[in-house]
């Protein structure tokens, strides 16, 4: 046993991640005297979204071969969370749909789910093209290279069939000297470039300098700490050096321009926290570094920095708020659920989301020098003509833009693509005739009479929490329902109505299923299964809960009905029908002779609505860990050397009885993994049993009365991966 290295170990481990799955409806059941772990609202919201996934909820649907893992969690307002989900195929991340993001409550309750529609995934996943091959081939779409990552086997989705593909990000310069950041996937079966798409995203600046500000930095560098390690130098990467006061407020010197970046993305960075409670530019309190002194007329992100130029006639560097607030408006869309797509109306929507951005930072600075307004590049004088180069209140004033959803086609170039999203976005915050001098705003065709705004920070919060629901289907008509569940949610209906109102004024149609703003006057109802999953050997049955519940208006009747079982296994409902609130036995019987394999059944309820989530029936034995038969459920995780992992999922399981609780951790070769089953009570988690060999393999058995436990597993010395069996009374 090592208590001192665990004790460090554990010191941060999060208390408030998802509950398990399997075991979340126990969590739910505890009683009111019972002390409650901290996080408790969260690890119930999670729970909930976690068995959304699992079950294959709705557009949370995936086959036998296929899981979705949850890949971020993001707080919100009022108690709820986004809940962020990869598809996966027999291990190996899916790339261009099926991922899926579901949005809980603080008492447990699923709000919405989004998800980019999949086929059925049936592909071979043992490559013919190594690694190596693959990235040289990626490496040789650029005439010079800066960096590529290593090739991660996934499985991409192409034209609606499933590509085994090596997948890499390569960055450098075209053979005409333009940047460029191709996210790359090399067919792993003949060696070809399967899907490049360049994720530089360019964008026009404007002024050079915002009078005497304040920014963060290191003493003798331009690093600023508090935000991840950001930082602005040069062409080669690395910070400038020296100390405050740092420039001297030449319209070309780097420094200076460093300055205006710095400047801006820390401005807007807070807005994010302050405005909306969004932690940073990435999510996680930091950004990617920003260079300055590119000898183009460009400013641009490609995924792995910033990067600005100078105006056409070379008078300044293009670092005016908007421009750098666009540029890591890039950088929010690229890192929140669905990342950046390869369409042109996702790109147009990528533009608009740096543009809105922009705008949001410098009503948030309200820096005298650059005072906030609805334009993009209006003091650049990019063309000549001392003329913005996009309009928000009315796109079609530059270049023609379109104002509406209904003049956009496949063709149209990303940048005039922007045009309606900005325009919706304005309408949201001002209205179509706000007055007290700003710019009255155009409808279109079919729209309503007027709009009334809400207010720029109600509709950036709004816009944002939107993104978290993004998949990487993401389009005019997602976003539509996507700010209606956001608005709903975060505020209620006097704003879900505007977005609504913005919306119908820029053409983009009602949306199957969007929110309904009035509240509960539309009927409605969830379907649950409990357990999702179930194994049965021939000429056996097994049964599951299907549950409901009221999500709109009054209860109704929920007809139940199931579909895809395989040959030879039935289904039934006892009963057939429910008023919602209300649950049904489900039988599931497999006949003898039924062949082996696991079969995705999918549960229908019928009503004012259509819901569906997937029962996985496994017909024959599963193998749970090696030794480890008698336990129910398991759950695997990897370690580096003297980490710590709370399991279940990060979390903690609640147990209604006394009884026993069984450990069994199998970690690997040639490791020292340790195992500790604690228990809360009441004020922190103490150590009940402990497998503490020398080895790589503990086993635990603990008797207690009821009450929250949980397991953690500690990587003494070694690392790699480790399987962890459990069973609860």
């Amino acid at each position: 046993m090592h208590p001192t290295r665990l004790t460090a170990a554990v010191a941060a481990l999060a208390l408030s991640a998802s509950l398990a799955t399997a075991l979340a409806s126990t969590a739910s059941a505890a009683p009111q005297a019972q002390p409650v772990p901290p996080g408790h609202g969260r690890s119930l919201a999670l729970a909930a979204a976690d068995s959304a996934a699992a079950s294959g909820l709705d557009e949370l649907r995936h086959g036998a071969d296929e899981d979705l893992v949850r890949t971020s969690v993001t707080p919100w307002a009022n108690g709820l969370y986004y809940a962020a989900y990869q598809r996966t195929y027999r291990g190996l991340p899916v790339h261009g749909g099926g991922d899926a993001v579901v949005l809980t409550d603080s008492s447990g309750k699923v709000r919405d789910v989004t998800g980019a529609p999949a086929p059925a995934i049936k592909v071979a996943t043992s490559a013919k093209v190594t690694a190596e091959r693959a990235l040289a081939t990626a490496r040789g779409q650029l005439a010079a290279v800066e960096s590529a990552s290593a090739p991660e086997l996934t499985v991409l989705l192409k034209g609606g069939k499933p590509v085994l593909a090596w997948h890499t990000l390569v960055v450098g310069t075209t053979a005409a000297d333009l940047p460029s950041s191709l996210d790359t996937y090399v067919d792993a079966r003949t060696g070809k470039v399967a899907q490049a798409t360049d994720k530089v995203r360019h964008a026009e600046g404007r002024g050079y300098h915002n009078g005497n500000v304040t920014i963060d930095t290191a003493a003798s560098s331009m690093t600023d700490t508090s935000r991840g390690g950001f930082k602005c130098g040069g062409q080669n990467g690395s910070a400038y050096t020296g100390s405050s006061p740092w420039g001297n407020g030449g319209a070309n010197d780097l420094v200076t321009a460093c300055v205006d970046i710095m400047y801006a993305a820390q401005r807007e960075s807070d807005m994010l926290k302050e405005w909306f409670g969004y932690n940073g530019i990435n999510g996680q309190g930091g950004m990617v570094p920003a260079r300055a002194g590119l000898t183009q007329v460009n400013a641009y992100y490609d995924g792995t920095k910033t990067t600005y130029g100078r105006n056409q006639n070379g008078t300044n560097q293009l670092t005016g708020i908007d421009v750098v607030a666009h540029e890591y408006g890039h950088e929010i869309f690229d890192r929140t659920p669905g990342s950046a797509g390869s369409s042109n109306e996702n790109g147009g929507m990528n533009e608009s989301t740096g543009d809105i951005f922009g705008a949001l930072t410098e009503h948030y600075a309200n820096n005298p020098n650059d005072t906030p307004d609805y334009t993009v590049g209006e003091e650049l004088n990019f063309t000549g003509n001392n003329q913005p180069i996009r309009n928000m209140y009315n796109p079609s004033l530059i270049n023609n833009d379109p104002n509406c959803y209904t003049q956009l086609s496949s063709g149209t170039e990303v940048h005039a693509a922007a045009g309606p999203q900005n325009h919706w976005f304005y309408l949201l915050a001002e209205g179509s005739n706000p007055g007290g001098g700003k710019p009255s705003s155009p409808i279109c065709s079919g729209g309503p009479s007027s709009v009334t705004g809400i207010g720029i920070q109600k509709a950036g919060k709004i816009f944002m929490g939107a993104l978290l629901l993004k998949t990487s289907s993401w389009n005019h008509p997602a976003a539509r329902r996507a700010t209606l569940t956001t608005a709903k949610n975060t505020y209620g209906a006097t704003e879900c109505n505007a977005v609504k109102a913005a919306w119908n004024a820029i053409g983009v149609p009602a949306q199957s299923g969007e929110t309904d703003c009035g509240g509960t006057s539309t009927p409605d109802f969830s379907l649950s299964l409990n357990p999702s999953s179930g194994s049965a050997e021939p000429d056996t049955q097994v049964t599951a809960t299907v549950s409901t519940s009221t999500t709109g208006g009054a209860a109704q009747t929920v007809q139940l009905s199931a579909s895809g079982a395989p040959s030879g296994v039935t289904v039934s409902f006892s009963p057939a029908s429910v008023t919602s609130g209300n649950s049904a036995t489900m039988t599931v019987k497999v006949a003898a002779g039924t062949p082996n394999g696991t079969y995705p059944i999918t549960v229908t309820g019928t009503g004012s609505a259509t819901h569906t989530v997937t029962y996985q029936l496994t017909v024959g034995s599963t193998t749970p860990p090696t030794g480890c038969d008698s336990t129910e459920y398991t759950y695997r995780g990897t370690l580096a050397s003297g980490q710590a992992a709370a399991q279940p999922d990060g979390s903690y399981y609640y147990s209604a009885s006394a009884g026993t609780h069984v450990g069994c951790l199998r970690g690997p070769a040639g490791t020292d993994f340790d195992l500790y089953l604690q228990k809360w009570n009441g004020a922190a988690w103490a150590d009940v049993a402990v497998g503490g060999t020398a080895g790589a393999d503990e086993d635990t058995s603990y008797y207690g009365t009821a009450g929250y436990y949980r397991y953690v597993v500690h990587a003494y010395s070694g690392s790699g991966a480790y399987t962890l069996g459990l069973s609860a009374p």
